[in-house]
């Protein structure tokens, strides 16, 4: 089949797909806003928006004028590509997708990420963070383009039965439940020298992790600093590893601080003894699972929104995860089984699952051995992708078949 994937990034998630799918002998592009050229084996276009939304448009609308203006920029690049693809496969709601019927006949598969709801949702979660009442408004208006994807779609996938249920009934019908996968043979735990940057840990020195994209609210990294705050008061050989950038990826975490980053007002509110703690920033995947193959105890907390990759990429390396128990986690995390939860709020339940841990880390090594599992049996790409190639082959035809 010939696929074309659009995403405003690159690789999103399809990169890892497209290039699975290539090695598997199927002809893959990929329009984004970044790549061009040849991405093993994925040919890359680039697409450039001309416009955006501005301050002269309705606050609410503006999420709506930057997908349209995707949208065209999406179909001006497609338009001179050359391209003949028998299945278009996008992320719903940026509108890369919207115009391309008007290049192509071919059916559309929509990936389905998050449907946005003002109450009992990611934005009431936090009330010390509460949003504007124009944020709750626009949390209605923002779906307009995800609905638009949904209704021209011919079918959707979706990476989790949480995500699943956040779907209009009107179209659930057309959204399947496929993870994208993770890379089991990429996210693993190996053999790594007790250092971090060439720094040695000391023999008996507990790692405790923590990764994001952002350091931000919404992925509770203050939440973090509180619980380390706690362990570090308790043990004296314990050290902090923290992968992220100052960057808030989601959430209006600045307009409720007056420092200029999320990390550096929780620093200063918490006063963290700093010596204990490691922030390495944004890392590449291959430092990421080395770090991971360090922890003693991977810390994961997020409000109810999209479950990270890191999640699974911690499972998989098979760290002992303490996650909070909020609903879209729950999915994954059995606590007792593959992993350990305590209410995101609850520093007591938090710091008595760390403490115990880490004071015994040997004793909960069938957890970190159940959540590998976990990950091979329902979250690789050897599982999913046989799922996705056939949702694709239902929809698309073959050159020539």
């Amino acid at each position: 089949m010939r696929i074309l994937f659009v995403h405003p990034n690159f690789p999103a998630q399809f990169g890892h797909i497209a290039t699975r799918l290539v090695a598997q002998g199927d002809e893959c592009a990929f329009v984004s806003r970044a790549a061009t050229g040849l991405r093993a084996g994925v040919r890359c276009i680039q697409y450039t928006p001309k416009g955006g939304a501005t301050r002269a448009n309705h606050y609410t609308s503006r999420t709506f004028e930057n997908a349209v203006w995707n949208a065209h920029g999406v179909y001006e690049a497609c338009k001179t590509s050359g391209l003949e693809p028998d299945l278009i496969v996008g992320h719903c709601g940026f509108g890369t997708t919207l115009f391309l019927p008007e290049i192509y006949g071919c059916p559309i598969v929509s990936y389905f990420e998050y449907y946005y709801r003002p109450h009992d949702s990611d934005m009431d979660f936090r009330p010390e963070f509460a949003p504007t009442e124009l944020d709750f408004l626009r949390a209605r208006a923002r779906n307009a383009m995800i609905l638009l994807d949904l209704d021209a779609c011919a079918a959707g996938y979706t990476p989790t039965h949480w995500q699943k249920s956040l779907v209009p009934p009107a179209y659930a019908s057309k959204v399947e439940t496929i993870h994208d996968g993770i890379d089991v043979d990429a996210w693993r735990r190996r053999p790594v020298e007790r250092r971090l940057r060439g720094e040695a840990l000391p023999p008996g020195t507990r790692v405790v992790t923590y990764a994001a994209r952002g350091l931000e609210a919404m992925r509770g990294f203050d939440i973090f600093v509180r619980l380390a705050n706690r362990i570090a008061a308790e043990r004296a050989d314990v050290v902090f590893v923290v992968v992220g950038s100052d960057r808030v990826a989601y959430g209006n975490d600045l307009r409720h601080i007056k420092a200029p980053t999320f990390r550096e007002h929780v620093l200063a509110t918490e006063r963290p003894d700093l010596g204990r703690f490691r922030f390495l920033g944004t890392v590449p995947p291959e430092e990421l699972a080395a770090v991971l193959s360090l922890s003693d105890l991977h810390v994961y907390l997020t409000v109810p929104f999209v479950p990270s990759w890191s999640l699974l990429n911690a499972l998989a390396c098979e760290c002992v995860v303490l996650a909070s128990d909020t609903p879209p986690v729950r999915e994954i995390i059995d606590d007792g089984r593959n992993g350990l939860l305590a209410p995101f709020y609850d520093l007591d339940a938090l710091t008595t699952q760390a403490l115990r841990v880490l004071d015994r880390p040997e004793d909960h090594r069938p957890l970190a051995t159940a959540g590998r599992a976990l990950v091979d049996g329902r979250y690789s790409l050897d599982v999913t992708l046989p799922r996705l190639r056939a949702l694709f082959g239902r929809l698309g035809r073959a050159p020539n078949a």
